[in-house]
Formats: C-alpha cells, sequence, structure tokens
C-alpha cells in the first residue's frame, strides 16, 4: 500500500513538471536558450572581447532573446525574477526582479542610436504608477534629454555601457547606481553609462 501511494506521488509530481515545461511555448523555449547560450559566453571565453563586439553581439540578437539575456544575467546573480507570462502586451514591462527584498522593473531597448526620450519618460510614469523602481536598459546612446526625465523620476535607473556589460559579464554591478569600488565613479551628469559605438 506505502509503494502505490509513493508510486501516485512521483507520478503526479512527474505530470505536474511536464505541464509547466510545455505551459512554456516553444518560442519562448528557444529564447531562453539563446539567452542561456549568450549569457554563458559572455561570462566565460568572450568576457575579455572590446566592449564594441559586445554591443554588436547584442544589437544582432534577437530582441526578446535580448529581454531573456537580461533576466538571464540577474538569475545568473541569484536575483530571484518574474518573467511575463507573454512578450507582447506586456504593458511596458519585459520582466522583474527582486534585489536585496526590491521589486525593480525591467524595460529592455536594443537602440543602434539614442535612445527616444519618451519611451524613458512613458517607463518613469509606469513606474510611478506602479510605485515601483525601474532599470531602464539599453544598447543605444543615452541623450542629455533621457538622462534630465531619469534624474527627475524616483527610483529609475538607466543601465547601459560599462554597466550593462558588467551586469552581462558578472563583473560587479550595483542596481540602485552608487558607485562600486571596481566601476568608474558617476560623472557630472550623475551617470555610468558611456557606451562605445
Amino acid at each position: 500500500m506505502m509503494e502505490l501511494l509513493l508510486m501516485a506521488i512521483v507520478c503526479a509530481a512527474l505530470v505536474a513538471l511536464l505541464y509547466r515545461h510545455y505551459q512554456i511555448p516553444i518560442r519562448h523555449r528557444w529564447r531562453r536558450r539563446q539567452a542561456r547560450t549568450m549569457c554563458e559566453q559572455l561570462r566565460g571565453p568572450d568576457r575579455d572581447q572590446p566592449a564594441a563586439l559586445h554591443y554588436a553581439r547584442l544589437r544582432a540578437m534577437d530582441p526578446l532573446a535580448f529581454e531573456e539575456l537580461l533576466l538571464e544575467a540577474f538569475e545568473q546573480r541569484g536575483h530571484r525574477v518574474i518573467r511575463n507570462r507573454r512578450y507582447t502586451g506586456d504593458g511596458g514591462v519585459d520582466g522583474e526582479v527582486i534585489i536585496d527584498g526590491r521589486r525593480w522593473l525591467i524595460q529592455a531597448k536594443r537602440y543602434r542610436d539614442a535612445i527616444k526620450p519618451e519611451h524613458v519618460r512613458e517607463f518613469a510614469m509606469l513606474c510611478a504608477t506602479r510605485r515601483r523602481r525601474g532599470m531602464f536598459i539599453h544598447t543605444g546612446r543615452t541623450g542629455g534629454m533621457s538622462r534630465t526625465i531619469c534624474s527627475s523620476a524616483d527610483g529609475i535607473e538607466i543601465v547601459s555601457g560599462q554597466r550593462l556589460l558588467a551586469l552581462l559579464t558578472g563583473a560587479p554591478f550595483e542596481a540602485d547606481g552608487l558607485p562600486s569600488r571596481d566601476l568608474p565613479r558617476r560623472g557630472p551628469s550623475g551617470f555610468r553609462d558611456r557606451t562605445v559605438q
């Protein structure tokens, strides 16, 4: 009787795992695999490549796989990540991460040029509405208008340039933008996100 009960519990657990696995659409699994592979490369053999090469690779990625890459990088650091059930219709939030008990909203953008200030403004308003901190993470350049919007909004961080590479390569990274001994100090604008083009 005990063996039968144990067998039923094991079968129920297997069915639950299979159901959970197949609840994730195939495209999501493909993008997660791509992100996991890229994360392993950036943290391993490709870590010391020139920054320009890293940016070129990031900008060439599928935009949704780039979102997954950022979430994977936070998971690799031991943070709890909350993924959206779907990529479209996410309301402007590409995922969430919990760092030191604080929930951060993530907005990911793959830019080649300067980021659009209206995107930063919309994300800042979304974070204010939800009463959450937010990280606007991108591969482009941060213009003066975007910096002004970010500095006037409470709890919004722009992560790009060296901070983005630190996040992805496993180097020291501070979510709240506080200076780390291994990162350059803040400049006059209050940010450390010089992006190599």
